[in-house]
């Protein structure tokens, strides 16, 4: 016996010397390598500048050291690699050319959006105390906020001198959006509503010490960073930013578009025209769908009657917005119990229902999912209670499938609880034409779980789909046929259910973010297309559970890795 484990030692040493040694071994640690320097490389000190750093150089920095591993991943060869390696070396690769490209086109000179922002994302810091440690890190990101929004301002700078800034159209009724942080009284401030509130595991003392700092971060740090804020806004910046409307108006505009375009769809396929086309393609077939569904309630108008009807019948509208909250709540749960059916990996993580933010409220459409990284935090569905009367409730089955289960809670948090099967980097990867896309398929798996009920919510099911195929449109529109404004909303009036003041948050939230709308309509075609492909080829060997490991088994990935993913599977099922 104790001479064959020393054979067996031998033998295993001796294969490990010769696996050590290969070229394959070597390759694979090349790559490992790389990744291990793209995650460890930091452009800033989280300790010291908790915000992050936003400084043109920070951004030259991150491009160069992105084109130094792109040349370093031309050498690795691909030998022996298994299907997560090879995955994981197209990400990078993706990943990193994007930042070359984003410092390139001078992306990092416009953080700011109609509805988003680098101020506006400090609304997302408001989250609940849970422990001393967060207090203490919640502090540090109160105090940080000065540097913060100085470094902005001199990106800003910049965009206005190169030309290249938000259009002057997109600002009405901006002011909002930093006002509501100028408060007299500091218990007042939406910033300090976490201290109000602080986990009862905390001694007195350390109660006392937290409640006297924080009372002087709002008044020493957060106030005077919104007075600042406003001043530049209102002074500075908005009376200077260009009254052109597309991007392919700014310098190098057309061919920032197109690299977008190919980012957001993360494939080279598509132009511009292409994707116009498909649009109204997709227009055409979801409105004969809708005009189905008119005929079916006997209906007597013209379709824009029968969506005047949804937008001002009381019957489709709650007066309270604990109600809106309550039947989220309720949906979402009759969700839940039927993933199992669907999906054989379901998330650990569990996830909230709760209002979007008064702060960030009059800008946003619909709801938003909020994830978080942490092991101690849930994600949250965040739901729009602010002007009811544009929150219909047919749409909330096609919204809470989207945003939470089997949508983006689901996906996002599978992806982060993968472990060690992918590398960190891939981990807190997130692509719009996988993560948005998937978001906007669980619509159209909503009505075979049987969760539209009503031929209103059916019909809601298919104003979210137009909304996101008139984005195809709207968007080239915008930004590579010269399309106005006013094209762009009365496209949007005669071919969705969204209400006005939807409508026109939605364009300027295209206006200044060229290209990402096109995410998620690309993005489900490809789904839906691969599902057909699969049901059709395996007929009654296709398993949609397996079909939904498949497309999420790898976390996010890119729609030709997607594409590739299914292929191998119908072969494999096939043999």
């Amino acid at each position: 016996m104790m001479a064959i484990q020393t054979v067996r030692r031998i033998l295993i040493l001796v294969f490990g010397i010769v696996l050590y040694a290969s070229p394959m071994f070597a390759q694979k640690q090349a790559l490992e390598k790389i990744i291990g320097e793209v995650e460890a490389f930091e452009l800033y000190d989280r300790n010291e500048f908790p915000l992050g750093r936003y400084l043109p150089e920070v951004f030259k920095k991150n491009a160069n050291f992105a084109q130094e591993q792109l040349a370093k991943l031309e050498s690795v060869g691909t030998e022996g690699f298994s299907e997560t390696e090879m995955i994981s070396l197209e990400l990078l690769k993706f990943s990193l050319q994007n930042r070359v490209d984003e410092y390139k086109h001078g992306l990092y000179l416009n953080p700011i959006q109609a509805d988003q922002g680098f101020h506006l994302s400090l609304n997302y810091r408001i989250r609940p105390i849970r422990d001393y440690e967060s207090a203490k890190h919640y502090l540090n990101v109160l105090n940080d906020m000065p540097r913060f929004a100085e470094e902005h301002f001199q990106v800003l700078r910049m965009a206005l001198k190169r030309k290249v800034s938000q259009p002057k159209v997109i600002f009405e009724g901006y002011e909002s959006t930093y006002n509501q942080h100028i408060t007299d009284n500091v218990t007042d401030n939406a910033f300090y509503g976490p201290f109000k509130d602080l986990p009862s595991s905390l001694t007195s003392a350390q109660k006392d010490s937290i409640l006297g700092v924080a009372k002087m971060a709002i008044e020493a740090s957060v106030v005077p960073t919104f007075k600042k804020i406003k001043n530049f806004f209102e002074s500075e910046y908005l009376p200077n930013t260009r009254n052109t409307f597309g991007i392919s108006d700014t310098p190098g505009g057309a061919e920032l578009y197109q690299n977008r375009v190919n980012y957001y769809t993360t494939t080279d396929t598509y132009t511009a025209e292409d994707v116009h086309q498909i649009g109204l393609k997709e227009v055409a077939r979801i409105r004969s769908e809708m005009q189905e569904i008119i005929k079916s309630v006997g209906f007597k108008g013209s379709f824009a009657d029968f969506l005047e009807f949804l937008r001002t019948d009381p019957q489709f509208y709650v007066t309270d917005g604990e109600d809106l909250l309550k039947e989220a709540r309720n949906i979402a749960k009759q969700i839940d119990a039927k993933l199992p059916a669907y999906f054989s990996t379901l998330p650990r993580k569990p996830y909230g229902v709760i209002k979007v933010p008064d702060a960030l409220a009059p800008k946003y459409t619909g709801g938003r999912y909020s994830g978080s990284r942490s092991p101690t935090e849930p994600g949250y569905y965040l739901v729009n209670t602010y002007k009811l009367d544009s929150r219909p409730l047919y749409v909330l089955p096609s919204l809470t499938l989207h945003e939470a289960v089997p949508g983006h809670h689901l996906q996002g948090s599978l992806n982060q609880e993968m472990s060690d099967s992918i590398p960190q980097f891939r981990r807190n990867m997130y692509l719009s034409a996988f993560g948005e896309g998937w978001a906007l398929y669980t619509e159209f798996l909503g009505d075979e779980m049987g969760m539209y009920k009503t031929p209103y919510e059916k019909f809601g099911k298919l104003t979210y789909e137009m909304w996101r195929a008139t984005r195809l449109v709207v968007d080239t529109g915008i930004h590579a046929k010269g399309w106005t404004k006013q094209q762009v909303l009365d496209f949007m009036k005669d071919n969705t259910a969204l209400s006005l003041h939807e409508i026109n948050t939605e364009t300027d939230r295209y206006i200044a973010w060229p290209g990402q709308a096109l995410s998620y309509k690309m993005g489900e075609l490809k789904i839906r297309e691969l599902r057909f492909k699969a049901e059709t080829e395996l007929g009654p060997d296709f398993n949609i559970r397996e079909f939904h490991e498949v497309i999420l088994g790898q976390g996010t990935v890119t729609l030709p890795i997607l594409e590739r993913r299914v292929n191998d599977y119908i072969k494999s099922k096939k043999s």
